[in-house]
């Protein structure tokens, strides 16, 4: 509760708008950090199909260690791409990518513990794979936060690795 009080956020809420750093990016993709048991039947009945959890199951009070199961028990598909804090690899966001690709016309909802591992995630996805304007996607990625240097190493080898594959750099 106190997490609730202090960010102004309803952490214990059963709406989409109540999961921790909530973000509608699309019709089809929403962001935000660890839901809670209610939050993911509110995601499930919001029309989700596909979830992904960005989040190491292993690192946080809030990770639901029955989550795979109970989005499997709602017929959706679980995906789930543990991305180290501190350690973001290429191999993290091509998996995420993929994923994504995968389910372009499925409404997914994707989430780690507080939807910054995420914003960065989307953010390059957006970039690199929707033609988003570099403006808008940054607009989006900062209403959460601006990225650590480790994020920004992390976000410009990725964008400099999809020049030289797209043969562009």
């Amino acid at each position: 509760m106190v997490v609730s009080t202090n960010l102004g956020v309803n952490v214990m809420g059963e709406k989409l708008e109540d999961i921790f750093n909530y973000l509608q990016i699309s019709d089809l993709i929403a962001t935000s950090g660890q839901p809670t048991e209610p939050q993911i039947t509110a995601i499930k009945n919001a029309g989700y199909q596909v979830l992904i959890n960005l989040a190491p199951l292993e690192k946080f009070e809030t990770t639901l260690p029955n989550e795979a199961a109970l989005v499997e028990s709602f017929g959706m598909e679980y995906v789930h791409i543990p991305v180290i804090w501190n350690k973001p690899t290429l191999e993290d966001f091509d998996r995420f990518a993929q994923v994504m690709q995968a389910n372009s016309d499925s409404p997914v909802f994707v989430h780690c513990a507080g939807n910054f591992r995420v914003s960065a995630f989307m953010y390059l996805y957006r970039r690199i794979y929707q033609n988003i304007n570099e403006e808008q996607a940054q607009k989006d990625l900062h209403k959460l936060w601006v990225p650590d240097d480790t994020w920004q190493r992390f976000m410009k080898e990725v964008m400099g690795n999809m020049k030289e594959v797209m043969g562009n750099g």
